[in-house]
């Protein structure tokens, strides 16, 4: 069963990478006009606005989206409650915090329900700081996961 020491972790975490995410994305609004190239052909800054998930899947659906994050958000909550090695609260805290940071963006931002994304690798479709974290803390979730199940427990 979860501690109040390991909830408070998670919370911690998740509210980290929603205001690291929403500090970066206000700076990118206030500061990007015009793509910026930072490194040539590598890293570029630009705006885009996402009305699909993570990296700019299933366009056009952004109510589902919402929905869809709120639900998870709700059920990271309930399963943290089951949690009792304190490095799970780190990746469920980010996927958390990720999920969360773009549901302020659907509901908060004049964006018609869409996220703001502004980083651009060239070879990957843009994205935010949300959407690393989401995908940094599944990585690790399942990392964990499978070394749960040889019986890793450090």
């Amino acid at each position: 069963m979860v501690t109040a020491r390991l909830y408070t972790r998670l919370l911690l975490v998740a509210g980290l990478v929603v205001a690291l995410d929403q500090v970066t994305k206000t700076l990118a609004l206030e500061n990007i006009e015009e793509p910026i190239d930072v490194i040539s052909g590598v890293l570029t800054f630009r705006i885009v606005y996402n009305s699909g998930g993570a990296f700019g899947l299933l366009q056009g659906l952004p109510e589902v989206f919402l929905i869809a994050t709120v639900i998870a958000a709700v059920l990271i909550l309930f399963w943290a409650r089951k949690v009792d090695q304190p490095g799970w609260t780190i990746p469920l805290g980010m996927v958390l915090g990720g999920g969360l940071g773009n549901v302020i963006d659907r509901i908060f931002r004049d964006t018609d329900g869409r996220v703001v994304d502004f980083i651009d690798f060239q070879v990957w479709p843009v994205f935010n700081l949300a959407d690393a974290a989401i995908v940094t803390g599944i990585a690790l979730i399942l990392f964990f996961g499978t070394r749960a199940e040889r019986g890793v427990t450090d």
